[in-house]
């Protein structure tokens, strides 16, 4: 396929995990990406996109930084013409701790990335599409922003946050062909979670991993690239204001006594 020939794309968090994946995707599909990462991790994103036949270009920025997410857009403005898609996906996890353990400082930080990031990203971004016809912010939420149990507090807010603002923020560009949707990961094995696959690993458990979604596993972020894809793309064109859960089906359910294939629960 190539759903994203001579489109300009910029992509957050291009460092790694799903970030990574996505830009890899995109320029697969013939995308003109610009990556974006505020680690150096950005450049080997660009040196595989390059070295497999593909255009891209790397930019280090602070995605929570109104003035690197406008200096983003310029650049792949300059480079590639316009704007067509921006995958706002950067963003920090700010640990485990509960509501009582939290500081002020971390949630603040923790929400300018992963909430106000977005949100920059929409707000410069969107006017931009707008001048080219039209095209799709797609941003990462995550189950932990559905409902409690996936995530610690400030994490959570931040990523409730992000889904809200798809569905307002598509509100808001009635009219200017440019949609906006969520992607709700679940446990995906990216940087953010390494620590979490790793111990897994060395400790022979990986059974565990993702054990209380039906399909009992953890996600790839290639699983998670393929759906954001899915929405930058010109195939979800009617797809508007909605966040994505792909999480194998963790979400689907209130907690209830698990029922084992082929068994009866007691």
């Amino acid at each position: 396929m190539a759903r994203f020939t001579g489109k300009s794309i910029i992509v957050t968090g291009a460092g790694s995990g799903i970030g990574r994946a996505t830009s890899l995707l995109f320029a697969r599909e013939g995308g003109q990406v610009l990556c974006a990462d505020k680690t150096e991790a950005v450049n080997e994103t660009v040196e595989l996109i390059v070295s497999a036949g593909g255009t891209a270009h790397p930019i280090q920025i602070d995605a929570g930084t109104e003035e690197d997410v406008v200096r983003a857009v310029n650049v792949a403005c300059e480079y590639y013409g316009g704007l067509d898609v921006m995958f706002a996906n950067a963003g920090i996890s700010g640990g485990m701790a509960n509501i009582f353990d939290t500081d002020v400082a971390l949630i603040t930080e923790v929400l300018r990335v992963n909430l106000i990031g977005p949100y920059l990203a929409i707000k410069h971004a969107a006017p931009k599409i707008a001048e080219r016809g039209g095209g799709a912010i797609v941003l990462t939420a995550s189950v932990a922003g559905i409902r409690s149990g996936a995530g610690s507090p400030a994490y959570s807010a931040s990523k409730a946050g992000v889904i809200n603002l798809a569905m307002v923020s598509a509100q808001q560009l009635s009219g200017s062909n440019v949609r906006v949707n969520a992607i709700c990961p679940g446990l995906t094995e990216t940087g953010m979670t390494k620590p979490t696959f790793d111990y897994a690993k060395e400790a022979g458990k990986m059974d565990r991993v993702g054990r209380l979604n039906p399909l009992r596993r953890g996600a790839q972020p290639e699983e998670l690239a393929n759906v954001a894809a899915f929405l930058a793309s010109d195939d979800a064109s009617y797809v508007n204001g909605q966040a994505i859960a792909v999480d194998g089906g963790l979400s689907s359910s209130h907690p209830v006594t698990k029922q084992e294939y082929g068994r009866t629960a007691v």
